[in-house]
C-alpha cells in the first residue's frame, strides 16, 4: 500500500464514515493538533524518562491514537470505533495521584522548563491546552462527545505533573516564579 493516495491534492481529507470535509475545518485543526501533541510526547520519551514516566507515556500515546480516531468520526455515524471514555479519564486521574504523591506541593507558580524532558512535557502541556481550545471551538458547531473535552483538560493538568515529576527524578530544582513587588 503505498503513503500517498492523492485524494488530498485539492484541500480536502475523508472523516471516518466517509464523509468529505475541508482541511481547514475546526474538526481537522483539532485532531490535527492533538496528532501534533502526540508528536511532542514522542519528543520526551526520547529524552530520557524514568521507567515510570514512560510507561505512563506510552499508554497515553495510544489514548492520544483514539482519542484523535474519536474526533475524525462524527458522533452521528455508525462507524465502530474505540472513543474516549471514563475509564481513560480515571486511567489520568490516578496517574496524577500518583505522580504528584511524590512531589513537593506547590506554592507559588513555578518556570517551565527543567531537564530535557521536563522541558518537553512542558510544551506538550501548552499544546494539550491549544489542542483542547481547538476542541472546544469545534463543539460550538459540531457535536463532541464530552468525555473529549474532559480528557484533554486532565490531560494538560497529567502533563504538568509529570514534568515535575521529570525534573525531580533528574535532580533538577524546580525555578519558582516571584513577581516583582514595586
Amino acid at each position: 500500500m503505498k503513503i500517498y493516495t492523492k485524494k488530498g491534492d485539492t484541500g480536502e481529507t475523508s472523516l471516518f464514515g466517509g464523509d468529505r470535509v475541508s482541511k481547514s475545518t475546526k474538526r481537522i485543526n483539532a485532531y490535527g493538533t492533538v496528532d501534533e501533541l502526540n508528536s511532542f510526547l514522542g519528543l520526551a520519551a526520547s529524552r530520557g524518562l524514568s521507567e515510570k514516566g514512560a510507561d505512563y507515556l506510552r499508554k497515553i500515546q495510544e489514548l492520544l491514537l483514539v482519542l484523535g480516531a474519536d474526533l475524525a468520526t462524527p458522533l452521528s455515524k455508525k462507524t465502530r470505533i474505540k472513543r474516549i471514555a471514563e475509564d481513560n479519564i480515571r486511567f489520568l486521574e490516578d496517574a496524577i495521584d500518583d505522580l504528584d504523591d511524590e512531589l513537593e506541593p506547590l506554592k507559588n507558580f513555578i518556570l517551565p522548563g527543567g531537564s530535557q524532558a521536563g522541558a518537553t512535557l512542558h510544551i506538550a502541556r501548552t499544546v494539550c491546552r491549544r489542542a483542547e481550545r481547538a476542541v472546544v471551538s469545534c463543539n460550538e458547531t459540531e457535536n463532541i462527545s464530552d468525555e473529549t473535552l474532559t480528557f484533554l483538560n486532565r490531560l494538560s493538568d497529567f502533563l504538568f505533573v509529570i514534568a515535575r515529576y521529570e525534573n525531580k527524578q533528574a535532580g533538577i530544582h524546580e525555578e519558582t516564579w516571584k513577581p516583582d513587588r514595586q
